[in-house]
């Protein structure tokens, strides 16, 4: 389970951008994480996956704190960054063993894992090209391979379909869909709101750092799609 408690964040002294959220994701849920720029959901993911210093509050996953055992907690998730940040100037291969050496996977998984999802995905012949050469969304798509060379208990994907074409839009949806019936934590957020409605078991909204909204998918849309409902919410906040 992914715990966020009491969680607050501030850029600057009493500039406070997230005000004490709390937050509980199961594993096996696709966790929809809504909001428009500026409610808070960039702060909060990269506190999620540490980039951001936590000082109130505490992020746990699987009961293991991101403050006291930073880096147990980190080898236990994967994060897709809204634009793919990679080293130009390497081989896609290389980035994938330097992600795989990271995460102590072992030659036979990586090599395995890394065929598997870098033919899916239609990058494997161009893993010996540097990074620099690739386009927009062959950059995503070896960001995503490189998220999946390791079997983690949470994936944190911020803007995953970005950059995507069609195809590999569906392969991404059809294995977050899985990872889901293993029982991985999916933790989605998007702005692509009907994306979000078909492929997500539950939902939370942020406005203003602090949560709206935090239920099952089903029951905040009801008979409204969940673009209607966002709009309608955000109209009496």
């Amino acid at each position: 389970m992914l715990e966020i408690k009491n969680y607050s964040y501030e850029y600057f002294k009493n500039k406070e951008v997230i005000h004490n959220i709390d937050l509980k994701v199961k594993e096996g849920d696709i966790y929809a994480f809504l909001g428009r720029n500026g409610a808070g959901k960039s702060t909060t993911i990269k506190s999620i996956v540490g980039i951001n210093n936590i000082k109130e509050g505490d992020i746990l996953l699987n009961k293991v704190s991101i403050k006291k055992e930073p880096l147990k907690y980190k080898m236990k998730i994967s994060f897709v960054p809204d634009t793919p940040m990679l080293y130009e100037n390497i081989k896609g291969i290389d980035y994938l063993n330097f992600i795989a050496d990271i995460y102590e996977v072992g030659t036979e998984d990586r090599e395995e894992r890394i065929k598997k999802y870098a033919i899916q995905f239609e990058i494997y012949k161009a893993l010996d090209d540097l990074i620099s050469s690739y386009s927009h969304g062959m950059k995503q798509k070896l960001v995503i391979v490189a998220s999946l060379i390791h079997d983690f208990d949470l994936y944190v994907l911020d803007e995953p379909f970005v950059g995507l074409d069609p195809e590999a839009t569906y392969n991404l949806k059809q294995i977050i869909k899985d990872l889901s019936k293993e029982g991985k934590i999916i933790f989605f957020s998007t702005h692509v709101l009907d994306v979000a409605e078909s492929l997500c078991n539950k939902v939370a909204i942020i406005d203003n750092g602090k949560i709206i909204i935090d239920d099952d998918m089903d029951k905040v849309i009801k008979k409204k799609s969940l673009e209607d409902f966002f709009m309608d919410l955000l109209k009496d906040e």
